[in-house]
């Protein structure tokens, strides 16, 4: 999932000779960047071969949208044609089952992602998934410990535990895709996420092997399809969204280097821009409690249905994804007269860590995760979503532009971010979605 840094083109000015002297050290920093090459973007050539991903079931970059002919699984297998030996990895490494609910195993797989997982194009954020955060991604109703597919490096010194190297999980889900000949298929999928590799061993090809593994673990349990994002573009995207984000601490996100002020703003007239009142607008709106989920629940499945790709929550996954965690997710109803829930919006919390700012150490990140506005406007609904944001002392609210998202950006004052997020599956070929045809939010 790439970072959400705006890109204005403007230059803003310091007074202060320390932030100043940063300034210019981040600046020679990034021209060295360039001058090897790190910053550039390249694009997709549907003609270059790729010699992983032309192997799997996949649609090719120049592939058309399928005939209903085409439409479906790419290839048809049973599990009795499924390897049932891990694949072989070179004589220092192994593979193992992580144990999440294990503190010392989360510990490891905490410290792999936040040493190694995803960083903003110029090294200056990188994500800080919580423990707490972890498992809560990894262990929704039905999951599998052996979806957790870790790969160990033999220690050289005596009595030292193996390191963790690489890791990559998937969860089961049911996902519903729209087909032109099928109608709507739904059927229990893969979410494939946490694809990582320690730095030292990049250029390995252990991120193949991995990719393999898991596949090979998930057609065990006769499953065939999976659902997977990707911040790169491979072979080849359903969809493609475009990141968003609203400031609501602007000072420290331009201290930070996460945004710029714009030509002709001060910092004053930037902070009253995006200043939000103090408590929410609309009447009633409250955190979800437990007697609220299964009208909920009904709400949001009625709501995701329109979509062309969307996860169809039972009740039990439903308050496992929805109900409010501490420093993890956050939902929020309003119901009617009888109780029955009649607005939801949810956001869940993913901080970055600031790499080489004296002053700050952590970005403080609300993703928008599903929001159903049925008795008030959306626009409102959003509105005091950033309200309790606020409350809870993000400095940013951040949203892709899929489901109806894109209704309110413009209106509450989003920014376009500088990355897409790509939405893929595998062993299924669909037509292609617009964002606005997009409704699964993938962690």
């Amino acid at each position: 999932m790439p970072f959400l840094t705006i890109s204005t083109g403007s230059q803003w000015k310091q007074t202060d000779a320390k932030k100043k002297a940063r300034e210019d050290k981040q600046a020679e920093a990034d021209k060295i960047r360039k001058l090897h090459g790190y910053d550039r973007k390249e694009k997709s050539d549907p003609n270059r071969p790729h010699d992983f991903w032309d192997t799997q079931p996949v649609p090719k970059f120049d592939a058309a949208d399928p005939t209903s002919s085409e439409e479906g699984p790419m290839e048809e297998k049973h599990v009795d044609e499924v390897q049932k030996e891990p694949y072989a990895l070179p004589n220092d490494f192994y593979w193992v089952s992580m144990e999440v609910t294990d503190e010392e195993e989360l510990k490891e797989i905490y410290t792999l992602l936040y040493e190694n997982y995803v960083e903003d194009d110029d090294n200056m954020f990188r994500f800080d998934y919580s423990r707490e955060f972890l498992q809560w991604a990894l262990m929704p109703p039905g999951y599998h410990k052996d979806w957790h597919v870790g790969v160990r490096m033999k220690s050289k010194k005596p009595g030292k535990k193996d390191k963790l190297v690489a890791f990559i999980t998937g969860i089961p889900a049911d996902v519903a895709v729209q087909t032109a000949s099928r109608g709507k298929h739904q059927q229990i999928m893969c979410e494939v996420n946490f694809l990582c590799c320690w730095k030292k061993l990049r250029g390995k090809r252990l991120a193949p092997m991995l990719i393999k593994e898991v596949t090979r673990r998930v057609n065990v349990l006769d499953v065939w399809q999976a659902v997977y994002t990707a911040g790169i573009e491979l072979p080849k995207p359903i969809s493609t969204c475009r990141y968003y984000h609203r400031s609501l601490n602007p000072k420290k996100l331009i201290s930070v280097g996460f945004s710029r002020l714009a030509p002709r703003m001060t910092m004053k007239m930037t902070q009253k821009l995006y200043a939000v009142p103090k408590e929410p607008q609309l009447k009633g709106i409250r955190t979800m409690e437990m007697k609220d989920t299964e009208s909920a629940c009904d709400l949001l499945n009625d709501y995701l249905s329109k979509f062309s790709l969307h996860p169809v929550f039972s009740l039990a996954e439903f308050q496992y994804w929805m109900m409010p965690r501490e420093g993890v997710i956050n939902t929020y109803v309003i119901t009617d007269e009888s109780g029955k829930v009649t607005d939801l919006c949810g956001f869940y919390t993913l901080p970055s860590t600031i790499i080489g700012n004296p002053e700050y150490n952590t970005l403080k990140a609300a993703y928008s995760y599903y929001n159903v506005a049925s008795t008030v406007s959306l626009d409102d609904l959003m509105y005091d979503a950033l309200i309790l944001a606020k409350q809870l002392d993000f400095d940013v609210f951040n949203a892709l532009d899929l489901m109806d998202n894109a209704s309110f950006i413009e209106k509450l004052k989003f920014g376009i971010g500088d990355g897409n997020l790509q939405y893929y599956l595998y062993n299924f070929r669909a037509p292609s979605f617009n964002p606005n045809q997009t409704g699964l939010v993938l962690l």
